[in-house]
């Protein structure tokens, strides 16, 4: 991947982390590409009451998972002093975007990320348990339940495991034209092969791109794609309250980042005390007592820690340790469902689909 003409589109999380790694460190040319942007356009789209995001022209600059739309124009008028009150009347998403709407509120930008994302980026919204469930709806699992994405992956390889043979017995697919989805990599490689331009919002170093973040981070920013390779222009300053939810994040994604490739792990224990959830949660001593259990149950894939873990075995073998609430499952955890269950449910969407 270092050859110089490469280029790696990583849609892996954690985004930022990823995209900054390979770049500093892997020297590969990388574009760190997320669709919760253009999902957030969707929503806005649909809260002004138009058929498709494309009659919209968007600014988003940030931070993945963090990203604020700093303009969002229709017909060349500027749509951002409507967003709250058209969220907040929203049938669905006053109910199931709680979170997004208050930072809004409070922020004056729309986030791009999901209610359950954001929940989890900032120290505000899941610090006690009791008040956890009134931010978050349970319709689905992005909008905040308590291991809901854990949950969905295992309904889903539970599922894949039974229904793979009747999969396979089916005619293959013809993947037209007519079928492509919104990611944006198909048109990334179309426009470097083409000359064809597409506008996205990527994840790249900084360099200047937004002048009030550091410039060694991975910010998510308007960009261009043509045969000339990607360009990406300087968005200026961000607003002081988005600038500052961002940095803190910048600095826990750097202090990881460097943990991870020198196997350092008291930079990953202060990575995971800057973190603003598990800051609002935990103190000092239960951060360093988790880092450790984590390292240890994870040996496997972390050969850079292992003295660190060999460590943290000897503090666990000595004892006293913190106590845990083992028995204690999360505020708003839900049942993992059987494999008959999802391809039930599967089944009726399908056929739901085909009436509509």
């Amino acid at each position: 991947m270092a050859e110089p003409n490469a280029l790696l589109l990583n849609y892996s999380n954690p985004m930022a982390m990823l995209t900054w790694a390979s770049i500093k460190y892997g020297g590969v040319r990388t574009l760190g590409l997320c669709h919760g942007e253009i999902h957030g356009e969707m929503q806005i789209a649909d809260v002004l009451g138009l058929k498709d995001r494309k009659e919209l022209d968007v600014i988003c600059a940030g931070l993945n998972h963090q990203t604020w739309y700093l303009s969002v124009k229709h017909n060349g008028q500027e749509m951002i002093d409507r967003l709250l009150e058209g969220f907040e009347k929203h049938p669905e998403y006053s109910r199931t975007e709680k979170v997004r709407i208050d930072v809004l509120k409070r922020f004056g930008y729309y986030s791009t990320e999901s209610n359950g994302h954001l929940s989890e980026y900032v120290a505000w919204y899941r610090k006690r348990p009791g008040e956890i469930e009134k931010w978050i709806d349970l319709s689905s699992w992005i909008n905040g339940e308590t291991g809901g994405y854990l949950r969905e992956t295992r309904e889903n390889r539970n599922w894949f495991e039974t229904e793979f043979p009747r999969l396979m017995a089916e005619p293959p697919k013809n993947y037209g034209g007519h079928e492509r989805s919104s990611e944006h990599g198909s048109y990334i490689i179309e426009a470097l092969e083409t000359g064809r331009t597409y506008r996205g919002h990527f994840n790249v170093m900084n360099r200047g791109a937004i002048s009030n973040l550091p410039d060694e981070c991975v910010v998510e920013v308007p960009c261009y794609v043509d045969g000339n390779g990607v360009s990406v222009p300087k968005v200026g300053e961000l607003p002081l309250g988005c600038a500052a939810v961002c940095s803190q994040s910048a600095w826990v994604q750097r202090l990881a980042v460097e943990a991870a490739v020198t196997g350092d792990a008291e930079l990953l224990k202060q990575a995971a005390l800057m973190d603003p959830l598990t800051g609002a949660v935990c103190n000092p001593p239960e951060v360093w007592q988790m880092v450790d259990e984590m390292l240890i149950a994870q040996e496997a894939w972390l050969p850079q820690y292992r003295e660190a873990i060999a460590q943290a075995k000897a503090r666990f073998a000595a004892g006293g340790l913190i106590p845990t609430n083992e028995g204690y499952r999360g505020a708003v955890r839900q049942r993992v469902k059987t494999a008959e269950e999802v391809s039930a449910e599967r089944r009726e969407r399908e056929e739901r689909h085909k009436r509509e």
